[in-house]
């Protein structure tokens, strides 16, 4: 079949597939997929130089960012208008994408020979268009990055409105050039920091942005750099992420940097207006495209906490949406279950940016990762029949009791600044300085936590403030992901696989990846912290009186787990944590009333285990290589 011969069915199969007569009752049902009729090698390939609203370089010029496109030349010669897929990213020169952080390639008249990723490959030759868009003061793009503030996402929403014909856009070499192959339907998608820029630019409500698929996002930027009035220093701050990508000549952004320093307010955990303008869910009212939302249960960079607020704003603005959990950390799927990843995509933005009615919003919201490459749907998430349980705190003993019913006693926590995680949750029945630990009695049937923990603890404090750390924890041995490895869950093999069309200057080829995973005595869950000076005002501390005792609550980070019949579910206590939170230890010694602690879990049902699905390469390894640590922002 000649070229155009390929184009005309695949675009008929675009434009019929909602009016394809039903298969017979014995066949499988019509997989409704855009072909790959376009010759990737000869896609057209350009750069456009878009104004933004903003001049934060001070120059006296609208910055400008760049959008590197390719696009499919049969489609432009026969008129036919293609949506866009388009990645915004501060990584592209710096850093790199993807897990072989590959970079762009230009040619010498500046046009990009080489996209990073694989969505060029494979949607170009399926009737999009690809843009590469470098966010503000990084790589070519002028102006000044400054990491979730509103260059940031102006520059990003730019590209949107030229696609629209509500922005100008220039070549090289100063022309005006308009969009006018565009539908101008744009999905955007990305990992991270960039998943991070889709999450801000829907919460704008920009007419043009039909869905958005943020992987390991982040929804509020205080969230990311702050816990509950403390400091994480576990993530990267503000000011040196500004330095890591920052393209832009010696002192040009000065003094965008030092407002990105005094506007943190590093030496608090406070929050305050510059934190405000870079929190997304407070606008999530405002997003008008469909959100398909991924994240590692594990990743303790970008934590739970971003996907669940966003998820839950979103649900209560009725915004259509799609999420997968996954047991990893800070993992792409690409990575982590790679052929279902790019078929679900693949019919995800056919649906959204082409029209066609291939189902995927009538199958199950939720995929789940259950143990590795093991996964569970879910109808609604958090599922339906859902209810909250609440547990209380009982006895002195090590461990103490966590039960339905009545909380009795009280005991004396003291801080043990030393004290790390694994020293914390393991050996439960072994009495340690500085930590509590509670457990249920031995699960007779399997227990489903599916949503946001919450806990309420009544206590006084010896000193004016105190951190105040819980963990949930699921203590039996068993065979897990072990996202604490320096791959957060995956290893990279030699092997490769190709997803798409490739050229003499862009192979379509990844590396393999296997899963990690280890045999270990317990997990934790869910982690949640709380300054006790912030615990009624994340932006008024108030001191604590020594002889007064505070009821507080607050949120551990949100989950979907199972907990095995024959384990015991454990909640733990301490004080300072030097991993994840700062200011370290005040030296508190804080009084527990356990009379008036409570933890409330969102119990799920466990669902038809039957579906459960299990499929690629494992990498096990010995079960002291489960406390490894590694964490990456990209």
């Amino acid at each position: 079949m000649s070229l155009r011969s390929r184009l005309t069915a695949g675009l008929a199969l675009a434009i019929a597939a909602a009016t394809l007569a039903a298969p017979p009752a014995s066949a499988a049902p019509a997989q409704l997929l855009s072909d790959p009729v376009y010759d990737y090698a000869t896609a057209i390939r350009e750069a456009v130089y878009i104004d933004t609203p903003v001049d934060n370089d001070g120059d006296g010029v609208a910055d400008k960012v760049v959008a590197d496109i390719i696009r499919p030349s049969e489609a432009a010669t026969a008129g036919v208008k293609v949506p866009v897929i388009m990645d915004a990213s501060p990584y592209y020169q710096c850093c790199g994408r993807g897990n072989e952080s590959e970079k762009k390639a230009y040619a010498t008249d500046g046009t990009v020979t080489k996209f990073p990723l694989y969505y060029d490959n494979y949607f170009v030759p399926r009737g999009y268009a690809f843009i590469a868009a470098d966010l503000p003061g990084t790589s070519k793009s002028k102006g000044c990055e400054d990491v979730g503030g509103a260059e940031e996402i102006a520059g990003a929403k730019a590209v949107i409105d030229w696609l629209n014909g509500r922005a100008v856009g220039r070549t090289a070499a100063g022309a005006t050039v308009t969009a006018s192959w565009s539908t101008g339907k744009v999905g955007m998608i990305g990992k991270s920091w960039d998943g991070t820029i889709a999450n801000g630019v829907a919460a704008t409500g920009v007419d043009g942005l039909v869905t958005i698929v943020p992987i390991s996002a982040i929804s509020s930027w205080y969230d990311y750099n702050r816990v509950n009035g403390l400091v994480n220093p576990k993530v990267s701050s503000v000011p040196s992420l500004h330095s890591l990508v920052n393209a832009r000549p010696a002192g040009t952004c000065t003094s965008v940097s030092n407002a990105l320093t005094t506007g943190a307010d590093a030496s608090t955990g406070n929050y305050n207006s510059f934190w405000a303008a870079r929190n997304f869910v407070t606008n999530a009212s405002r997003v008008r495209a469909s959100v398909f939302v991924v994240h590692g249960q594990n990743d303790l960079n970008v934590q739970g906490v971003h996907f669940g607020q966003w998820w839950s704003a979103l649900a209560a603005n009725n915004v259509p949406r799609k999420l997968w959990l996954s047991q990893e950390g800070h993992v792409d799927p690409f990575d982590s279950r790679r052929s279902v990843w790019v078929d679900t995509l693949h019919r995800w933005f056919d649906y959204w940016l082409l029209g066609i009615d291939n189902g995927i919003m009538s199958e199950p919201m939720a995929d789940v990762e259950r143990a590795a490459d093991v996964w569970q749907t879910s109808t609604q998430w958090p599922p339906t029949g859902t209810s909250t349980a609440n547990y209380v705190l009982q006895g002195t003993g090590d461990p103490g009791t966590l039960a339905v019913g009545t909380g009795s006693g009280s005991l004396s926590l003291t801080d043990s600044a030393s004290l790390t995680e694994a020293n914390a949750v393991s050996s439960p029945t072994t009495a340690r300085t500085g930590r509590k630990v509670y457990q249920t009695a031995v699960l007779t049937s399997d227990l489903r936590i599916s949503g946001t923990p919450t806990i309420t603890l009544r206590v006084k404090s010896s000193k004016s403030t105190t951190t105040l750390s819980a963990r949930l924890v699921d203590y039996g041995t068993a065979t897990r992901v072990n996202y604490r490895s320096s791959g957060e869950g995956i290893s990279t093999l030699t092997s490769q696989t190709c997803w798409g069309s490739s050229s003499s200057t862009d192979d379509a080829c990844y590396k393999d990846t296997a899963k990690t995973v280890a045999s270990a005595a317990y997990q934790v869950l869910s982690r949640g912290w709380m300054d006790g000076a912030h615990r009624d005002s994340l932006t008024s501390p108030a001191n604590m009186s020594t002889s007064t005792y505070y009821t507080i609550t607050w949120k551990l980070r949100p989950i979907d787990q199972i907990i095995p019949a024959g384990h015991r579910l454990g909640l733990v206590l301490t004080l300072s944590d030097a991993e994840f939170v700062s200011s370290h230890s005040t030296g508190a010694t804080v009084t527990v009333d356990q009379t008036a602690c409570v933890l409330s879990l969102p119990i799920a049902p466990v669902g038809a285990l039957a579906g459960l699905s299990a499929a690629g390469p494992i990498t096990v390894y010995a079960p002291e290589s489960y406390a490894g640590t590694g964490t990456r922002f990209q």
